[in-house]
């Protein structure tokens, strides 16, 4: 058996030796922090003192007397279940139609809509548009139109934070996520397109289904996974248009309260317990999602 181990060792050690910097920095700078917070959440620790184990109060505060953890959490599933298949859908299907224009053109209207997830504050264009005064260009028009005598300001009322931050995380949505379907398409081998001609498929419809999706599950779950991860990460975008906290919590998420309690006060056995909950939720929504990729062309 020693033999025979040794043996797959000295084959593979190439690949290996090619394999230990990422899996050592991945080690070091994902799972360990992973776990570390894990065990941290049981702890009352402030950076200041050592930490000193609470067993589950930290959970029990999060789910009983945390009642702005409640709207943070109810608003991040909102935000997953619209953002989330909406703007999976969305980058598919415009990387599919994108997929069918020449090489030139393809190449530059992926990078037009692709642009908006790169370019760093960009989503702050929507500061200006639905900016609070008459200056803004949302309530400039409606002035004009007549449909309005005073200018809303959308970012301090209850009503319109959500929605909008809904529209701006929908419009960053093309991403990582949108670049591997442009690229798995690009893998499809077109002769099983013509094979299934042959076989009976009579429409592109059951062309995606029976041929273009399944050639690129590997895309698809990659894709998933990018887009769940932006769906509940949600916190940047809130904190630049809606201020931290947002008004009544209208934009407050899961990740501005682990914000609040780990950079603002630091209570950081407390914001252990939030990033846990929110790396439980991740784990088990793509879970959900592997599931559902499997039943494709099936």
């Amino acid at each position: 058996m020693r033999k025979v181990q040794s043996s797959a060792l000295s084959r593979h050690r190439q690949i290996i030796m090619l394999q230990a910097p990422f899996f050592i920095l991945f080690s070091l700078f994902t799972v360990l922090p992973v776990l570390a917070s894990i065990v941290i959440s049981f702890t009352d620790f402030n950076m200041l003192q050592m930490p000193r184990f609470v067993g589950w109060d930290n959970y029990l505060r999060l789910f009983l007397r945390d009642d702005v953890f409640i709207i943070a959490l109810r608003n991040t599933i909102i935000f997953a279940v619209l953002t989330g298949p909406i703007g999976y859908a969305l980058s598919f299907t415009v990387a599919w139609v994108i997929n069918e224009l020449n090489p030139k053109l393809r190449a530059f209207m992926t990078l037009l809509f692709f642009a908006p997830s790169i370019s760093g504050g960009a989503f702050v264009i929507w500061g200006v548009l639905f900016s609070g005064d008459r200056h803004g260009w949302v309530n400039g028009w409606l002035l004009r139109m007549g449909l309005t005598v005073s200018p809303i300001d959308f970012w301090r009322d209850a009503t319109y934070v959500l929605p909008l931050l809904i529209v701006v995380q929908l419009w960053m949505s093309l991403g990582v996520g949108f670049l591997s379907f442009v690229a798995g398409l690009q893998t499809v081998d077109r002769a099983l397109y013509e094979a299934s001609a042959i076989d009976g498929i009579k429409n592109r419809w059951q062309e995606l289904w029976f041929i273009t999706l399944p050639s690129m599950k590997p895309q698809l779950m990659f894709g998933a996974v990018m887009t769940i991860t932006g769906s509940f990460a949600v916190g940047g975008i809130s904190t630049a248009l809606a201020g931290m906290p947002s008004v009544n919590y209208a934009g407050h998420t899961i990740i501005t309260h682990l914000q609040d309690f780990g950079s603002i006060r630091f209570e950081m056995g407390y914001a252990s317990a939030i990033a846990t909950i929110l790396f439980g939720i991740m784990v088990g929504a793509n879970k959900g999602v592997q599931a559902l990729l499997r039943k494709v062309g099936t």
